[in-house]
C-alpha cells in the first residue's frame, strides 16, 4: 500500500540507505505553474542537518522532477520525481542486524516479512517522508488560496499556552524548533538539547491551522474531512494521537456549552467544531493537533531480544533526531495539503 490519495495521488518508493527515494503524482491537473524553488524550500524545512537540535545526516534533498511537466508547467501526466540519497552510513547499523530496538519497526517488520532492511529502517524510516513533502508541495499550490500552516505547540512537557488565533504565523520560521513564540521556542530548544546529552530521545505536538478552505468539502460518511486529515496524520512516523477542534476536551462538556451558535452570514460564533461539521467543511477555521512519540532510537544501553528470541543489551548508534517535531512540520503541512486536494478534486463532482 505505496499509494495515498484518490483523485490527487502520491505513489512512493525507496529506503533510507538505498541509491534514492521517489516517487509519481497522479490525477493532477493539466495548466498548473510549478514554483520550483517553493517546492525545494518545502523540502529544506524538512531536511536532516538543518539544525543544532536534528539528526546530523547531510542530504541536500534536492528534487529532480522526471515527467509531466512542460516548461515547468503540469501536462496532467504522471509527475514523476526522485530526490538521490547522498549520505548513507549503512555501517551504523551492523550491530542491529540480530536484534530489535524497543518500540521500533525492527521486529513487527521482521515478524511480518520473514527479513528487514538494517539500513536505516528501509521503508519504515522517516526518510520516506520527503516524497511526502514533494506531493505536498504541489498540492499546496494547486489549492492556491488555502493557508495551510502548522508550528511546534509542545515539547515534553513544555506548551505553546497562547491560542492560535494570536500568534504570528510569519514566525514560525524565525527559529530552529518552530514555534511561532520566542519565549517558548528558547525553553523547548534547551530540553531538547539536554534530552539529547543525555543520550535520550524525547516527544511532543504539532498543532496545524488551515484557513480559506470552502464550505462543502468532504463526504458525509465514509471519507469525512476529519477521518481522512486523520488518517494521513497518522501515517506518519511516530505520530500516536490526532485530534480536531475541541478534540478530547469536548468530552468533558455539555451541548450547551460546545454547540457552535451561528451568525446570520453562515459563520460561527465560536468554532469548537475545528471547522468540519458531519465529515464536512463549514468555512470555518479547520486546526487540529498531531502527537508524536519520543524516536524509539536512544544513545543509552537497554534491554531488548534478538532474532532468536534470547534476551540481550543494545545501544543505539548513528545519527538520530532527539525529537522529531521540529522537522515534522513541514510534513504536517504536506499530508493536510494532498488530503485537501484531493476533496477539491472530489468535489467538483459532487452536484449538477
Amino acid at each position: 500500500m505505496n499509494t495515498f490519495g484518490k483523485f490527487f495521488r502520491l505513489t512512493t518508493f525507496g529506503e533510507s540507505h538505498g541509491k534514492a527515494i521517489g516517487g509519481i503524482i497522479d490525477g493532477c491537473p493539466a495548466g498548473l505553474k510549478l514554483d520550483f524553488d517553493q517546492i525545494q524550500s518545502e523540502l529544506d524545512r524538512r531536511k536532516p542537518g538543518q539544525s543544532k537540535i536534528v539528526t546530523q545526516r547531510k542530504e541536500s534533498d534536492t528534487v529532480q522532477f522526471l515527467s509531466g511537466l512542460l516548461e515547468g508547467t503540469t501536462t496532467g501526466a504522471p509527475i514523476g520525481f526522485m530526490i538521490p540519497n547522498e549520505n548513507q552510513h549503512s555501517k551504523d547499523y551492523e550491530h542491529l542486524k540480530d536484534v530489535f530496538r524497543p518500540s521500533h519497526a525492527d521486529f513487527t517488520y521482521y515478524k511480518k516479512y520473514g527479513l528487514r532492511d538494517v539500513s536505516g529502517g528501509g521503508r519504515s524510516s522517516a526518510r520516506e517522508t520527503a516524497n511526502w513533502v514533494v506531493g505536498g508541495a504541489v498540492a499546496k499550490q494547486f489549492l492556491k488560496n488555502i493557508e495551510i500552516n502548522a508550528f511546534v505547540s509542545s515539547v515534553g512537557d513544555l506548551f505553546l499556552e497562547k491560542p492560535y488565533q494570536s500568534l504570528d504565523f510569519s514566525k514560525i520560521e524565525s527559529n530552529i524548533v518552530r514555534c511561532p513564540d520566542d519565549e517558548t521556542a528558547e525553553k523547548m530548544i534547551q530540553k531538547i538539547q539536554e534530552v539529547r546529552k543525555a543520550g535520550d530521545t524525547i516527544g511532543g505536538t504539532v498543532t496545524c491551522v488551515i484557513r480559506n478552505v470552502p464550505v462543502g468539502l468532504g463526504e458525509p460518511v465514509f471519507d469525512k474531512l476529519h477521518s481522512e486529515l486523520g488518517r494521513a496524520m497518522l501515517s506518519i512516523n511516530a505520530v500516536k494521537g490526532f485530534e480536531y477542534g475541541s478534540g478530547f476536551c469536548g468530552a468533558k462538556m455539555r451541548g450547551s456549552e460546545h454547540n457552535d451558535i451561528f451568525n446570520p452570514d453562515g459563520s460561527t460564533k465560536t468554532n469548537l467544531s475545528g471547522g468540519i461539521q458531519g465529515g464536512i467543511s463549514n468555512g470555518m477555521d479547520i486546526y487540529f493537533r498531531v502527537a508524536f512519540k519520543p524516536v524509539s532510537t536512544i544513545m543509552q544501553k537497554q534491554q531488548t531480544i534478538n532474532t532468536k528470541g534470547e534476551s540481550v543489551e543494545m545501544q543505539g548508534r548513528g545519527r538520530h533526531d532527539p525529537c522529531v517535531v521540529p522537522r515534522a512540520v513541514p510534513i504536517v503541512e504536506a499530508m493536510a495539503a494532498m488530503v485537501l486536494a484531493d476533496f477539491v478534486l472530489m468535489d467538483r463532482i459532487s452536484r449538477m
